[in-house]
């Protein structure tokens, strides 16, 4: 049987590699509160009343927001999402000079991934705790960057599917790019309709 290499949150304090320094860490949180802006709407003032336009946020819910130069563009989020832990592992995990590492969105680490994939049309996706968040990219040009609910994996390719028809991209020749551990039978599935499936 495969095991997820994802550890549950009580090997926080016991597993030696959170003890450790490092010279880069990257935390990310699978929020589904974020939207991509280009970088000329960008108003650091107005970034809660930006995002809230897109997401549901509660009165209380914190913003932030990080920049993406190389596609001229600002990702605008809220950590906000219920859980603790990310801000446990920014305070535990330090990095080699001491600071605590930033905490930011899974759409984000997606957007950076997607270099990574070789081909031309480039698919990156992560599909955890209810949610696929998807970024789609022609050569250099972003096409899509978004986040859908979806309950299982089943509408999570539906939603897949259903991007890649409205970008007209064939997933045959394609290769889909997961940032996330998939279940063997959600891998198979995906292969079934792609060129390669590849855990990032």
């Amino acid at each position: 049987m495969r095991t997820s290499p994802w550890l549950a949150a009580d090997r926080l304090f016991t597993t030696p590699e959170f003890q450790r320094r490092y010279d880069e860490v990257d935390i990310s949180l699978l929020t589904p509160k974020c939207t991509l802006i280009p970088e000329s709407f960008f108003r650091p003032e107005s970034v809660r009343s930006m995002l809230s336009d897109v997401v549901a946020l509660a009165p209380d819910d914190a913003t932030g927001y990080v920049r993406i130069p190389e596609l001229g563009a600002v990702l605008l989020f809220s950590p906000t999402i219920g859980e603790s832990l990310s801000r446990v592992l920014s305070q535990t995990v330090l990095t080699a000079g001491g600071a605590q590492a930033p905490v930011l969105p899974e759409m984000y680490y997606i957007l950076k991934s997607l270099p990574a994939c070789e081909d031309y049309n480039k698919v990156v996706a992560s599909y955890m705790d209810g949610y696929l968040h998807l970024a789609v990219a022609q050569g250099k040009s972003l096409l899509l960057a978004n986040v859908y609910a979806a309950p299982d994996f089943t509408t999570a390719e539906y939603f897949l599917f259903l991007a890649l028809k409205r970008l007209q991209l064939n997933p045959e020749v394609t290769t889909v790019c997961f940032r996330t551990p998939l279940a063997p039978e959600a891998e198979m599935s995906l292969y079934r309709y792609f060129k390669a499936v590849v855990l990032l």
